[in-house]
């Protein structure tokens, strides 16, 4: 039995609540729009890494029991069976027969043709393709096996995700925007900077985004002239040798914050918009560390951010789009909150916990979502993991730390030790103080047994701590909220 989260999701896409899916997790979905717009000059958006890559195992917290989920390798044996354990319904899933680790997963997919008929009769018995977001890879696999998307196609997917699409949206909806500039151009671009030397010269931060930068990439923060200029000569130099003018950016003011917020919005096939959920995020240099859950608004907050959703999600659909919508939020040391900080049209990392919170987090509790990093000189078995974090928690007691994406850990242990992995996990607590402590508990337990020492160093490499130094998470307000009384999602 699917989950009432998933129900709901599939009611929303579908128009069947028991309807079938095919997932394909394609995290690197923000590489392939940004290949038709000119951003940042750098030295482009890396190829998407193998522990990327292997976070498309997320996709067994969302697929119910009769869906299927590509992957590019199987699921760890040790794992699957811990899954079962906790009795989360885990997909059937599918792994090409031609996997080449330079590809992604849907490159793989249309070189396997075994693969892709059995995709063509799932789809002729009515299964639809539920990507994490929607490229011409995706719409290329969709077309070619008669396995019909269960979203837009990728030219609607790329026309509503660029940062300066999202200003646009935001200004012309009447919401609260960031104070900041959208540019087209190069002359655009010295025109904004120009006219914010002054503040510069003051003192005054300012971010400029790549149109389709994700977690960090494609992201400078400005801190004076000097670094401005340098950035416009470099963006003028890169002009005149191509001949092309183009530059697709926007440039904010770097507005102190009292924390971040990511806010769903489900747009159904049928023009409903709904606010799905609202959780705090946890971020570090513009990268996304996490969520906590609840987030700990005021109702005045809440209330914003709800008419915010409702207004986003109406464009979203008059463009074309339906599907799921993650939207970042800040709020202000002022307590101001900025509902639309950027809009991410497709699944987000919130989107796969939904089940899960669903199936473990209680009433009244609070909840962490966030990966650890490791360092190792070599894989570990799932088994070792699992006996370690079951130290931390008592059997009879409410608290739990779940591990939702293993994967990831030994993605790289092909590559000479040591070598970097991430343990992703949803830690559940009866409040925010023993929330907080039973992060530490982890973060101190992993980096204890599973911590390599760096031979060129010979120290150890931090384990599951912001760029800070500081916990990933501390203590919440206890202001009682709507959201925390509030379901994510009615069935």
């Amino acid at each position: 039995m699917d989950t009432g989260y998933l129900r709901s999701l599939k009611h929303s896409l579908l128009g069947d609540p028991a309807g079938r899916l095919v997932l394909v997790c394609n995290f690197e979905a923000e590489d392939r729009w940004a290949c038709h717009h000119v951003g940042l000059p750098n030295p482009g958006f890396a190829a998407a890494s193998n522990v990327v890559r292997r976070m498309e195992e997320l996709g067994v917290l969302l697929a119910g029991a009769d869906d299927l989920l590509i992957c590019k390798y199987p699921l760890d044996p040790g794992y699957r069976g811990y899954l079962d354990r906790i009795g989360l319904p885990v997909p059937e899933i599918a792994v090409p027969e031609n996997v080449a680790p330079s590809r992604s997963t849907t490159e793989d997919v249309l070189d396997s043709p075994a693969l892709l008929a059995r995709l063509a009769a799932l789809g002729a018995a009515g299964a639809r393709l539920l990507p994490m977001a929607t490229t011409d890879l995706e719409q290329k696999l969709a077309e070619s096996c008669g396995l019909p998307l269960a979203v837009p196609d990728a030219a609607v997917f790329e026309r509503v995700n660029g940062k300066i699409y999202g200003r646009r949206l935001t200004a012309s909806a009447g919401l609260r925007v960031v104070p900041g500039d959208e540019c087209e151009t190069c002359d655009e671009l010295a025109a904004v900077l120009d006219r914010r030397r002054p503040a510069l010269a003051a003192g005054q931060r300012i971010v400029v985004k790549d149109a389709y930068g994700v977690s960090g990439k494609g992201l400078l923060v400005l801190d004076g002239p000097v670094k401005a200029d340098r950035l416009l000569r470099m963006i003028r130099r890169r002009a005149e040798r191509t001949g092309d003018d183009r530059l697709h950016v926007v440039v904010e003011e770097w507005l102190p914050k009292r924390y971040d917020l990511n806010y769903q919005v489900t747009v159904a096939r049928d023009g409903e918009v709904r606010l799905d959920f609202v959780k705090r995020a946890l971020t570090d240099g513009g990268v996304h560390q996490g969520h906590v859950m609840p987030a700990g608004l005021t109702d005045a907050q809440h209330a914003e951010i709800d008419h915010a959703a409702r207004l986003v999600g109406a464009r979203l659909r008059d463009d074309g789009y339906t599907g799921v919508v993650g939207v970042d939020a800040i709020v202000d040391l002022d307590d101001v909150v900025y509902p639309v900080l950027e809009i991410n049209a497709r699944l987000n990392m919130s989107t796969y916990q939904g089940s899960l919170t669903e199936l473990c987090q209680a009433p009244g509790q609070v909840a962490l979502a966030r990966h650890y990093p490791l360092t190792l000189t070599a894989a570990v078995p799932f088994a070792e993991f699992d006996r370690t974090i079951a130290t931390l928690v008592d059997p009879a007691g409410s608290d739990r730390v779940i591990v939702t994406c293993f994967g990831t850990v030994n993605a790289d242990a092909a590559q000479p030790p040591p070598f970097n992995g991430r343990l992703y996990a949803l830690l559940v607590a009866a409040d925010p103080v023993r929330l907080a402590a039973l992060d530490d508990a982890v973060r101190t337990a992993l980096a204890g047994r599973f911590t390599a020492t760096d031979p060129s160093t010979g120290s150890q490499a931090a384990t599951g701590r912001s760029g800070t130094g500081q916990p990933a998470v501390t203590e919440l307000s206890r202001t009682a909220s709507r959201s925390a009384t509030t379901p994510e999602v009615s069935p």
